[in-house]
């Protein structure tokens, strides 16, 4: 598989998305870098590999989608605000490209997904990422990973109507969740901090998800 990309995937065209995501106000240099040199083509089907630098969402089967390079980089950006995480829940592994960025900027990802063919992709990208500071769990993501936990950052890449309880007792103090939070009409990307006294929280933008549902797929 081609790492480096010619034409619609080549540097090129990734440092146009750079571009793009720098005026939307992406600034941290790290952030920026990871997405510069992660080759987010690897993360879809060949059939739409040449949009895969264009700054939008596209599906990736299973009624799934690969996210927005803007919302990555956006919620990886807030993960990173406090410095670089040690352990990291992540929530629907879908493509693994979100994985993939994180994996670059954390010490360790816990990665849980509830669509066995999608992990089993995924998993299969990020050995060829040579990124091996993954785990991964098949399994219905509402209820997170709690004996890896507690956790200083964790992230989801689908939207419960409310968030749930066992994710927020799995963040560590000082840590951060960040989460679609609606229905499929209005969402919100919602930032939970937990504190000495509690939980803090607060709306960071409108954002559009697929839902989190409950159970496996294999």
């Amino acid at each position: 598989m081609d790492l480096t990309g010619i034409g619609m995937t080549s540097q090129r065209t990734r440092e146009r998305l750079i571009g793009r995501l720098m005026e939307r106000g992406i600034s941290d240099e790290a952030v920026l870098d990871v997405i510069r040199n992660t080759p987010r083509h690897i993360f879809l089907d060949e059939a739409l590999a040449h949009r895969a630098y264009e700054d939008t969402a596209l599906p990736i089967g299973f009624s799934q989608t690969l996210s927005q390079p803007y919302i990555v980089a956006r919620m990886t950006e807030l993960l990173l605000e406090r410095g670089r995480p040690k352990k990291v829940l992540e929530i629907g592994t879908g493509s693994g490209y979100q994985c993939a960025v994180l994996a670059q900027l954390a010490d360790q990802v816990f990665s849980v997904e509830r669509i066995r063919p999608l992990q089993q992709k995924a998993r299969q990208r990020l050995n060829l990422l040579k990124l091996h500071n993954v785990r991964f769990k098949h399994a219905d993501g509402g209820f997170g990973w709690q004996e890896n936990g507690p956790y200083d950052a964790i992230l989801s890449a689908a939207a419960p109507e409310a968030v749930p309880e066992e994710l927020t007792n799995q963040l560590a103090v000082g840590g951060r969740l960040l989460m679609p939070v609606g229905d499929q009409q209005t969402q919100q990307l919602i930032m939970i901090e937990r504190t000495e006294d509690g939980l803090e929280q607060q709306v960071v933008e409108a954002v559009r998800f697929v839902p989190l549902l409950a159970g496996v797929l294999s």
